[in-house]
């Protein structure tokens, strides 16, 4: 635990909202990656190496641009999330150098796949911890670059229900580390940024972004290999309950 961070009250002012990010925080893929492009790409007749597809994953993620969209209707929305990720499965796909011959087949069952909640799992102390910062008053929201698939997620695994707010960044159309995506959360909550903690895995986007909307920011890095970062950082939501 980084012993630098004060517990529960920000320059004395009490905690009184918990903003989460999803993947990597709450929840992560049941299978790596690799392995369940892997999976999906055999039923379509292409044998694809698990670690080359995740390293291209990666790589092709990176350099996609936000998940965020100006829309007019779900259906547009829709298209739109589906097209972003067609984008990126087709880089995934190039960089490996293995055809799909049937790649808007594989493409279909790819993203209905990780549509599901058999395709995710919460961390194991997640029921726990949202217990208890429900205890201690505190309101909950999600705040995840993500895209309409999530709330189903979260339904599946027990959380969306635990939640006051779901805010994704496709509909929202402000990706993290964009600050208007907290204060759309902060909104939905009807809660001060002084008053509100966000905890997520990534240091820019999510510390960055959530001090940059006036917010506290706390990093969750879970690999225990790992040194402490430079920024507020804690090893698992349990943690968090001592600060709130």
């Amino acid at each position: 635990m980084d012993s630098k961070l004060t517990a529960g009250e920000r320059n004395g002012v009490e905690v009184k909202a918990v903003l989460l990010d999803a993947a990597g925080t709450l929840m992560r893929p049941s299978k790596p990656v690799g392995e369940a492009y892997a999976m999906v790409a055999r039923r379509y007749g292409a044998e694809l190496d698990p670690n080359k597809l995740l390293h291209a994953f990666g790589d092709a993620f990176g350099q996609m641009p936000d998940l965020a969209f100006q829309w007019g209707s779900m259906e547009e929305l829709e298209r739109l999330e589906r097209d972003w990720w067609r984008t990126l499965v087709h880089r995934v796909i190039v960089r490996v150098g293995v055809n799909v011959s049937d790649f808007a087949g594989f493409f279909e069952a790819l993203y209905e796949h990780y549509a599901r909640g058999s395709a995710w799992e919460c961390f194991t102390e997640v029921p726990t911890v949202l217990e208890a910062l429900r205890a201690r008053g505190c309101q909950l929201a999600v705040v995840s670059n993500f895209d309409s698939r999530l709330p189903g997620i979260l339904q599946a695994l027990g959380v969306y229900d635990r939640m006051d707010a779901v805010v994704y960044s496709s509909e929202a159309g402000h990706a993290k580390p964009d600050p208007a995506i907290f204060r759309r959360a902060l909104d939905e909550l009807g809660v001060a940024p002084e008053r509100t903690i966000h905890v997520g895995d990534n240091a820019k986007a999510d510390v960055g972004g959530a001090v940059s909307a006036g917010l506290t920011g706390l990093l969750i890095q879970r690999d225990r290999s790992l040194s402490i970062a430079s920024v507020p950082t804690i090893r698992s939501l349990d943690e968090l309950i001592v600060r709130v």
